[in-house]
């Protein structure tokens, strides 16, 4: 099974660092960026900027700068027309030398609300309008296994379009909807999220309103490493198709794309 995702939603895996790399269509509230990374045990820091423009020398709108000097703690900051402005330090260090870390950062109207390994660590507020952001910059000692930038802008000559003909940014979870004109073939749904911490098992259901059938179960268990695939008709389940589960998954009409 394969499937490819539209362009704008391709996440880039196992960056060269340093890293330069435009953000497509730039950024929007509800927006997310997800990184998955590890530190060296010889760290001394690393940065990641998001910036105005696709050079060094653009401005930067955020400037994230974990530092293990001895007096560990992580420096925010911007910088416009070259100058830097007044820095914003915290001093706690979410990060652990040697560990693999999972980095999130959430656009909303106030700043950039930044969570690591799925604790909530500190909202940096906008000085620079995130609608200016065109491209990421990471540096330092850090490795880059994912980037994935997650509510992307599609170009209007994609194609894509979600339910309706918008995308659905952030549903509550559990999250049921219609989808208009129903599936047909070469139909393409896409869902990008991220795994919590502790998390046992997903469940998607692709349902037929009226008997309330399931066409398609798509059930990763992360704990057992395994993702199964069934359908229930006329409340009986069918026979299971198993896949083991490395560490993520696509979906989409065409199948699960496991890696």
């Amino acid at each position: 099974m394969s499937f490819v995702a539209p362009p704008g939603y391709q996440p880039i895996y196992g960056p060269t660092i340093p890293y330069l790399g435009p953000i497509h269509g730039g950024l929007r509230e509800g927006m997310s960026i997800y990184l998955q990374g590890s530190i060296p045990e010889s760290i001394t820091r690393f940065f990641i900027n998001l910036l105005c423009g696709e050079s060094e020398s653009s401005d930067i709108a955020l400037h994230f700068n974990p530092r293990f000097d001895g007096w560990d703690k992580v420096v925010f900051n911007s910088c416009q027309d070259g100058t830097w402005q007044s820095e914003e330090k915290i001093r706690s260090m979410p990060f652990q030398k040697g560990q693999v870390f999972e980095m999130v950062i959430i656009v909303t109207s106030q700043g950039y609300q930044i969570s690591v390994n799925g604790n909530e660590f500190h909202t940096f507020q906008h000085r620079i309008p995130f609608e200016r952001v065109r491209a990421m910059q990471i540096a330092g000692d850090v490795s880059i296994q994912t980037i994935n930038v997650i509510g992307v802008s599609l170009p209007e000559h994609s194609g894509f379009q979600g339910m309706g003909g918008q995308p659905i940014y952030n549903p509550p979870v559990p999250y049921s909807n219609m989808i208009p004109g129903g599936m047909y073939p070469k139909r393409t749904i896409i869902i990008r999220g991220m795994v919590p911490y502790g998390a046992q098992r997903i469940c998607i259901n692709f349902m037929v309103s009226r008997s309330r059938d399931i066409a398609f179960h798509l059930n990763p268990r992360v704990r057992e490493g395994i993702v199964v695939r069934n359908s229930m008709i006329g409340g009986t389940w069918g026979q299971e198709d198993r896949d083991i589960l490395i560490c993520r998954f696509e979906v989409g009409t065409k199948g699960l794309r496991c890696l």
